[in-house]
């Protein structure tokens, strides 16, 4: 079969029939395709060990470069010169300019190709510790990793890393390829000492099998054909353990069902589309909505082809129910006879992606599988040393950390552990206001709490106390810089609501932590923490019936939006006092500016630690030339439109 003929699906879709091809031959070829099964593997390991190279050549052997291909691939060669006279097979991979300029993988390429006994998807992953979270999107889907190492380099701190991820990704069949042989005239002894100290480092991954084989990608060593450079090498061809691997698939009794679109094209037809994540539904069955617990049957599976009488994993259908029940996007269905877990605290391993650094308390947006809630991380057990694997203790996570943490969800979520379903068992944690990804993560289990704590029924409610009150509760959540003003303000509006026969109480900064957060400091962690508790007591108080006013700088955006979240917009009112920062460091009423400035304190919000101004708030007063009266005034004419102050100083 000529290269043509052997590129005749790429992407996924059909290419031209090669006119030199008679149909009966091409049309079996494509009937033999179509009945193999699909292997997904990445390859992976430190930046510039070949592994874009490695998957050139795999498709230069398995015929999948049409002429026009090879011409342009030859011609590309020449221009970026990386290979001599040779040719580059990294450039049929590397697709961005940066990569080819730079002659690294940047993001990551997904390449289809096959042969006569099986069909490959392959991701080329990064192999710069900066681009570490491509790495794991390549690895969420595969069931094999090629593991190159630079056998001049030995095994680096990435090789560690991406083992590390590929083991966590739940990854069991690896193939250690221990690349650019020719260029250590193919020593055995280099060979044998990289895979003896690869199987001591990886005994603890739970790999079901590590297999090494010496390549040289570039010049095609071991790759399909034995070579005559290792007679002492035995083993299986890189090509020939891919065709024949056997891979299991992640096995599980569950039937599980996210449900991504409710289909209604007309008033005649409702069905809940999305793709079977795990196990067999069939027409009949009995299925569960998880949140609810209401049950119903399947009267029909749809798809674009037609009913189907059941529907497997990985298949994309729209089910119509016998009974309508409340089930929409976010849902997860399960068999009636099986219903899967809730969470909202659970343990899980986490990789962190984001320059930001992740803080205890701190607000983020989760989604895993079609589920979306609000989570924070409550501990950082431990970081994980990827050259030890020894756990060592951290307060945040940093860029491609790896770390085990608790986490905290705003409502119950449906769950499996990553090693039972990795559907139910990963997520992504999203910044919500910059909704970049900022980590990875993988469940390890529910934490026994979740169970073991119920919310009480009370007699009394919130709404019962307000009568008693004969007003409702807020709060009112003042930030500013140290010296602007808002402990003035607050205390003259406490003032003037208390004479009004208002139920009210001030959560001052400096108060708070002499008592309830004396332990926290004034890192960017406790500083999260040191909110997030304010938030909490503020919640408690306003459902007290009373009016609660907070005087904290909270410096962070991202925390004021978790309180007032959690607190509920509608009773939550920001005010910002933007005074100056050169006024507020002229009053310097507690002499913090001037030990900041000498050095005595660094973390001084305006100074030498970040203050994120409201972009939107409620309330803005300028305390540097407008009386604590009139700003009184200002508010009250917003949660009070109808009421006057009974005090008549201007100057309260």
């Amino acid at each position: 079969m000529s290269r043509k003929a052997g590129a005749s699906i790429i992407k996924g879709q059909a290419a031209p029939r090669p006119a030199e091809i008679p149909p009966s031959t091409f049309d079996a070829f494509l009937r033999q395709q179509q009945n193999q099964d699909l292997l997904r593997f990445i390859t992976c390991g430190s930046v510039d060990d070949g592994k874009s190279t490695l998957i050139g050549r795999l498709l230069w052997e398995s015929k999948q470069l049409f002429d026009d291909q090879m011409e342009t691939l030859q011609t590309e060669s020449r221009k970026y010169g990386t290979q001599g006279d040779d040719i580059d097979f990294a450039l049929l991979v590397d697709g961005l300019a940066a990569e080819r300029e730079q002659g690294i993988t940047i993001d990551v390429a997904y390449r289809y190709f096959a042969t006569n006994r099986r069909k490959f998807i392959v991701a080329d992953t990064p192999g710069h510790e900066q681009y570490t979270r491509n790495m794991v999107t390549g690895a969420s889907t595969a069931s094999l990793a090629v593991l190159l190492i630079d056998a001049r380099q030995g095994i680096l701190t990435q090789t560690r890393r991406h083992a590390y991820l590929v083991s966590l990704m739940g990854i069991r069949h690896v193939v250690l390829a221990v690349n650019k042989m020719d260029l250590v005239r193919f020593d055995p002894a280099v060979f044998q000492r990289i895979q003896q100290s690869f199987q001591q480092f990886a005994q603890t991954f739970g790999f079901d099998d590590i297999t090494a084989i010496p390549l040289s990608a570039l010049k095609g060593d071991n790759i399909t054909q034995l070579s005559g450079n290792t007679p002492w090498y035995s083993g299986p061809t890189l090509m020939g353990y891919l065709e024949t691997i056997k891979v299991k698939p992640q096995g599980s009794d569950s039937m599980v069902f996210p449900v991504q679109w409710v289909n209604r094209p007309d008033s005649s037809f409702r069905g809940l589309s999305g793709s079977v994540a795990q196990g067999t539904i069939k027409v009949g069955d009995e299925i569960r909505v998880t949140s609810s617990g209401q049950t119903t049957t399947v009267a029909e599976i749809v798809t674009m082809d037609g009913l189907l009488t059941q529907a497997v994993a990985g298949d994309a259908v729209t089910l119509r129910l016998s009974r309508e029940v409340d089930a929409s996007r976010g849902d997860i269905l399960s068999l009636g006879q099986n219903p899967l877990e809730t969470t909202d605290q659970f343990e899980a391993t986490v990789v962190w992606m984001s320059e930001e650094a992740g803080l205890i308390g701190r607000s983020y947006d989760i989604k895993l599988a079609t589920q979306w809630a609000s989570a924070s991380v409550t501990s950082i057990k431990h970081r994980v040393n990827v050259n030890s694997l020894a756990h060592e203790a951290s307060k945040h996570l940093e860029l491609n950390d790896i770390s085990v943490c608790n986490f905290a969800t705003s409502k119950p979520l449906v769950f499996d552990s990553y090693q039972n379903a990795r559907t139910l068992g990963s997520f992504i944690l999203v910044d919500r206001f910059s909704h970049a990804t900022v980590a990875a993560g993988m469940v390890r289990h529910s934490l026994r709490r979740a169970q073991n704590v119920h919310r009480q029924a009370l007699s009394i409610a919130r709404s019962d106390r307000e009568r008693l009150n004969g007003h409702q509760g807020r709060v009112i959540w003042f930030t500013g810089l140290s010296g602007s003003g808002k402990s003035t303000i607050a205390n003259a509006l406490e003032i003037e609501l208390h004479s009004q026969g208002h139920r009210t109480y001030i959560l001052d900064g400096d108060n708070v932590r002499q008592g309830l957060n004396k332990d926290l400091g004034f890192t960017d962690a406790d500083r999260v923490e040191n909110i997030r508790r304010i938030a909490e007591v503020a919640k408690l108080m306003m459902d007290a019936g009373l009016v609660v006013m907070t005087a904290f700088i909270s410096p962070f955006r991202r925390e004021r939006e978790m309180a007032r979240e959690l607190i509920g917009p509608e009773n939550f009112l920001e005010v910002y006092v933007s005074t100056p920062l050169e006024v507020c460091e002229a009053r310097d009423v507690k002499g913090l500016y001037k030990k900041a400035r000498s050095g005595l304190l660094p973390n001084m919000t305006g100074l030498n630690s970040p203050y994120e101004a409201p972009e939107h708030p409620d309330i803005e007063l300028n305390n540097a030339n407008l009386p604590s009266g009139m700003a009184v005034k200002k508010i009250l004419g917003v949660i009070l439109p109808h009421e006057q102050p009974k005090s008549d100083d201007s100057s309260v």
